[in-house]
């Protein structure tokens, strides 16, 4: 029986770092883009036989910037991957792009012809200068602009990534950044809370986010505000009409297997979890150098599977954790009864699930959860 299989190709390229962002990512390189190509081929080779028995169900290339490497690159990694390995004719295929660099209708008609018909843009704010603050070289004028060719290019699946809490931000000026999204009628948001990461320019500023109060209140809003227009919550900062929810962010959620290429990347495969250094100059020269490598253990099983069902609105099922570990889940009830006494959780159709403001509280209640795991023999 083959087992479905995820591929993930970070691109790390961009022509500009954003403020906010702790990826991997580097000024674009011209002189490197087929170098990198080049690389990215030979080490998907060196997995396809590791990967037979496995069919393919989504591939996602992310950044950086992957339109960065233009449409003639992506298509021929996209070739590539299909060669190396058993791609399904309906695997979802998903790039992600700036709306700077994604409003040529035809390039975006190559790749849609390619095979890829999903495609995720950046889009963070409607505000033209919160998109300047966070370092954002589009405006929403180009948002616009990327949407209307991606439709005509033939994509019926479209995902935009918005950012709330930006300094000085307050609920009317998320509201209309919301609601311009919701416009566009993309079939995906995502929605995140920035935070100054350590080593980025953003945590150098020492700027000052609104407080835990206004981004609580901020991400409430979205969840009622998205779902009241048919945007279903399926993930703490993901929302889909129906059926429209990522396929292959969905693998990483519920421990399906996948493999990530390239410097950055990570990969759950064979019951290991490693991740390949970030270092282009080292990539580049073939040095496929590991920073983490590591056997995932029962116990390590059974931590994430708690930690990741309760990050999805599907939520914890007590038969389906105790016929897949063997293990009670009656000593969990007192504690998340109290969690639904406090309006955090609620049981329904047999699951436990985080409520929103439950969400707003994950870190704690799934680390008392944890707690409360008996030991491994």
């Amino acid at each position: 029986m083959t087992r479905p299989l995820g591929i993930y190709l970070h691109i790390p390229f961009c022509k500009q770092k954003c403020v906010y962002c702790d990826f991997y990512s580097l000024p674009r390189r011209e002189g490197d883009m087929d170098a990198y190509v080049s690389a990215l081929e030979q080490q998907l080779a060196q997995y396809a036989e590791a990967a037979e028995g496995h069919d393919v169900t989504s591939v996602y290339f992310g950044g950086g910037t992957p339109s960065c490497l233009g449409a003639d690159r992506l298509r021929q990694l996209l070739r590539k991957v299909c060669a190396a390995f058993h791609v399904t004719h309906s695997a979802e295929i998903t790039f992600e792009a700036n709306p700077d660099s994604a409003a040529d209708p035809r390039a975006l008609s190559e790749l849609r012809r390619a095979g890829f018909n999903r495609i995720s843009l950046g889009m963070q704010s409607a505000d033209d200068g919160e998109l300047r603050a966070l370092g954002r070289i589009h405006t929403m004028a180009q948002v616009r602009a990327s949407v209307e060719a991606a439709r005509e290019a033939g994509f019926e699946n479209l995902s935009l990534d918005l950012i709330y809490g930006l300094p000085g931000q307050d609920l009317p000026r998320w509201r209309e950044t919301l609601s311009a999204a919701v416009g566009l009628n993309p079939e995906h948001l995502s929605c995140y809370g920035l935070k100054a990461e350590p080593g980025t320019p953003l945590y150098a500023r020492r700027e000052t986010l609104p407080g835990d109060e206004v981004q609580a209140d901020l991400y409430l809003e979205t969840v009622d505000f998205l779902e009241a227009r048919g945007y279903r919550q399926y993930e703490i900062s993901n929302f889909a009409r129906p059926g429209r929810e990522s396929r292959h962010n969905l693998k990483y959620w519920t421990l399906e297997e996948y493999l990530g290429f390239g410097p950055g990347a990570h990969s759950y495969f064979q019951g290991r979890r490693f991740a390949w250094a970030r270092d282009l100059d080292a990539f580049l020269r073939g040095d496929r150098i590991l920073s983490e490598a590591r056997r995932v253990s029962l116990r390590d099983r059974r931590e994430e599977y708690l930690m990741l069902r309760l990050r999805l609105t599907r939520g914890l099922h007590p038969d389906h954790f105790e016929g897949t570990f063997g293990l009670d889940f009656s000593p969990f009830l007192p504690f998340l009864e109290r969690c639904e006494a406090a309006g955090y959780a609620v049981r329904r159709e047999g699951a436990w699930r985080l409520t929103p403001r439950g969400f707003l509280v994950s870190n704690q209640i799934i680390g008392e959860l944890l707690a409360l795991l008996p030991p491994c023999p």
